[in-house]
């Protein structure tokens, strides 16, 4: 992979995480501890309500995993190893790699 390339990829990598630290910024609140007043909210309400905080929960880890990924990216753009599979040491794909910047193993490697 060439240079532009590289550059191109590591713009979009930096962007997208960006993005989504600033989507983690915005829903924080809703990662929150659940209160609810007792007296006025049925059970049901309350298990939605734990409910949601669940699935942000979870979004959140998602979002952590991607941001180490993307991390984990611009390091080996850094150190000259983006590209290569660190399974067989071949070029990964240049499709493989527009469509998923974060990849570390090539095709082959993928589907063994």
């Amino acid at each position: 992979m060439n240079k532009p390339q590289l550059e191109i990829i590591r713009i979009q990598l930096l962007s997208l995480k960006s993005k989504i630290n600033a989507l983690e910024d915005e829903l924080k609140a809703a990662t929150g501890t659940v209160v609810l007043d007792q007296t006025r909210v049925g059970r049901l309400s309350r298990m939605d309500a734990m409910q949601a905080q669940q699935m942000a929960l979870e979004s959140a880890r998602r979002r952590q995993h991607q941001l180490v990924k993307i991390d984990g990216a611009l390091q080996r753009i850094e150190s000259g190893e983006f590209g290569y599979c660190y399974i067989c040491g071949e070029e990964i794909n240049n499709t493989r790699l527009s469509a998923d910047p974060t990849s570390t193993r090539c095709m082959e490697c993928v589907e063994k």
